[in-house]
């Protein structure tokens, strides 16, 4: 390697310029057969970089939304699904609701896909550049009330609050007190108008009251913010877990013996 090279791959170091040494060599080669014009070479260069920069930045993004796993709208089967309108998550897989703040709630028992479907849009939605953040609401509740604990409410409520779209599974699997249920009043709260929410819950509208310790205040000001700009998304199938059970043999179907 010349002293030229070096000094052009130290300046990229200097510069944070990673993917050009990887390319530099090749692109060098390229540009002397094509003849390129100085600025071609240039041009060639910076595009592989920006290419660098566009997969760093994916990378980040996936990274903060800590998905639970990785699930696309294509890997859904919604012919399993059939109370499910496609043509209503087509829509909201253009992310039109993102820009407008509007919220998504998926609700049905356990194992029908409200999570897929929830990471899957979120997906959509990370690699469309947009920062995603996924939590269970176990878990959201649980960092929240230790950090108001510690004198930290503030700056842990940012978490919650900083993403384009924050995804809340699980809605509804366990009760929550008066002090839980008002930090999640809280985020709902502070999100409203202001970024989209994608949640899941296993309850109907009806039966909130429950989820917040039966008070049905509270659970009544939740769902006039959540629902004032909202699509719900009503799944009522068979979960897919069972599904895969009754195939393996290992839950039996009615009439069989057990």
């Amino acid at each position: 390697m010349n002293l030229q090279m070096q000094r052009i791959l130290s300046y990229a170091e200097t510069l944070g310029l990673t993917r050009l040494p990887e390319v530099l060599g090749s692109v060098a080669e390229e540009a002397a057969r094509a003849e390129l014009s100085y600025s071609g070479f240039l041009e060639k260069l910076l595009e592989a970089e920006a290419e660098a920069a566009k997969d760093r930045k994916a990378a980040a993004l996936l990274r903060f939304a800590r998905f639970p796993y990785l699930k696309t709208l294509e890997s859904f089967e919604f012919s399993f699904q059939p109370s499910i309108d496609k043509k209503v998550i087509k829509e909201l897989a253009t992310l039109r609701f993102i820009h407008s703040g509007d919220n998504i709630v998926f609700l049905g028992p356990p194992g029908v896909g409200k999570t897929h479907l929830s990471v899957a849009i979120g997906l959509k939605a990370a690699q469309a550049g947009q920062k995603v953040y996924f939590t269970t609401i176990v878990d959201m509740i649980e960092r929240l009330t230790k950090a108001e604990a510690e004198g930290r409410l503030t700056e842990k409520m940012k978490v919650f609050l900083g993403a384009k779209v924050l995804i809340i599974d699980e809605v509804g699997y366990r009760p929550l007190d008066r002090s839980e249920s008002s930090l999640f009043f809280q985020v709902i709260c502070r999100r409203y108008e202001k970024g989209a929410i994608v949640l899941t819950s296993n309850k109907s509208y009806g039966d909130w009251g429950e989820i917040f310790g039966g008070d049905t205040v509270i659970a009544s000001a939740i769902l006039d913010r959540l629902l004032h700009h909202s699509t719900t998304i009503n799944i009522r199938g068979e979960s897919y877990r069972l599904r895969e059970k009754k195939k393996a043999g290992l839950v039996g179907t009615r009439g069989s013996r057990q």
